[in-house]
């Protein structure tokens, strides 16, 4: 049974989670805005101008840099793994299942690191890039912008199996999810904001087929999807083939980073099985996905608030990890 929450306990929630723009680590250091403002002062402007001539040219993109950013930082920390080809005795993270055959835009990261390299060689690393990135994709499609603490930096190696298990998957329970975003510092707040980054983007009909045909394993439908809708995706994600098939995770407002993604859950219109949930099984996720339908500027302010949180996981700093000259392979 859903567990009852007041509006008021909801709102302390969220009054309570201050923005911080540093991170202490385990053994060196801190993220700060400025890290780069003496050793690569151009860096900043750098990944901006990479990451609109790319949005220009398909505004998808916006989402699929969004995308890497948290599917780097859920495996093992914001360190950029996700990142790294299959070599040596490193099997890459992008053949995992959440990363095979979707996740995309890496060719953008690399013309941003040559970029950078020409500019200020070695320092700037694939972590912070990714980071940037993510900040100025959502500022591209409208959303919000916050200052990026920086200074993470690269890993030496990748975790398929990390990659497998952490990152949410969309037919994923609500309880599942939950716990996966807990396990990295993050709360039932972050978990509700930081989906709201559905509202660009596109999906696959194999990430939410079942939900279509066989939501239980009884081979009926997904009874809280809308019918309609679901009729409607049903023409092009057939029950087999189409796999590839794309569709808008937000199909009132596709490329425009806004709150529509919440107004679709309370029509019974969100895509994924992991989007729907946040209003079907949780009472205190039901009462935020309602805040942030009716108020724009609180959903991007705690949007803001919460890349702010996830970007500080478990970041490499002082003299770990390295900083990459290509962001595909270690450092020889």
């Amino acid at each position: 049974m859903v567990k009852s929450v007041s509006f008021f306990m909801v709102i302390s929630l969220l009054a309570f989670a201050p923005i911080c723009f540093c991170s202490k680590s385990n053994y060196y250091g801190y993220l700060y805005p400025q890290f780069y403002d003496w050793s690569c002062p151009q860096a900043k402007e750098i990944v901006k101008s990479v990451v609109a001539k790319a949005v220009a040219r398909e505004a998808r993109m916006a989402a699929s840099l969004l995308r890497l950013h948290f599917h780097d930082c859920f495996v093992k920390g914001c360190d950029a793994s996700l990142l790294l080809d299959s070599s040596g005795t490193i099997i890459s993270e992008k053949i995992s299942n959440t990363n095979r055959n979707s996740a995309r835009g890496f060719e953008v990261i690399d013309e941003i690191k040559s970029a950078l390299e020409k500019e200020c060689p070695q320092t700037v690393s694939c972590a912070d890039i990714l980071a940037l990135a993510a900040r100025d994709s959502t500022v591209l499609a409208g959303g919000p912008n916050w200052e990026v603490p920086l200074g993470r930096r690269d890993s030496r190696d990748a975790s398929l199996s990390g990659s497998n298990n952490n990152i949410p998957a969309p037919n994923n329970t609500f309880n599942t999810i939950l716990t996966k975003f807990k396990l990295k510092g993050l709360d039932l707040v972050d978990l509700v904001a930081l989906s709201g980054s559905h509202t660009i983007g596109n999906a696959r009909c194999t990430s939410f087929r079942q939900r279509l045909y066989n939501q239980s394993g009884n081979n009926l439908p997904d009874y809280t999807l809308d019918q309609s809708y679901a009729a409607q995706l049903r023409t092009r994600c057939p029950k087999s083939g189409g796999d590839q098939n794309l569709f808008f995770m937000d199909f009132v407002s596709p490329t425009k980073f806004d709150n529509y993604y919440f107004k679709n859950l309370l029509a019974s219109k969100g895509l994924f099985n992991s989007d729907q949930v946040l209003v079907t099984k949780n009472q205190a996720s039901l009462e935020l996905v309602r805040l942030y339908a009716e108020n724009n500027e609180l959903f991007f302010e705690q949007f803001a608030k919460s890349m702010v949180k996830m970007g500080n996981i478990s970041p490499l700093t002082g003299y770990r990890g390295e900083i990459r000259k290509n962001c595909r392979m270690m450092n020889s």
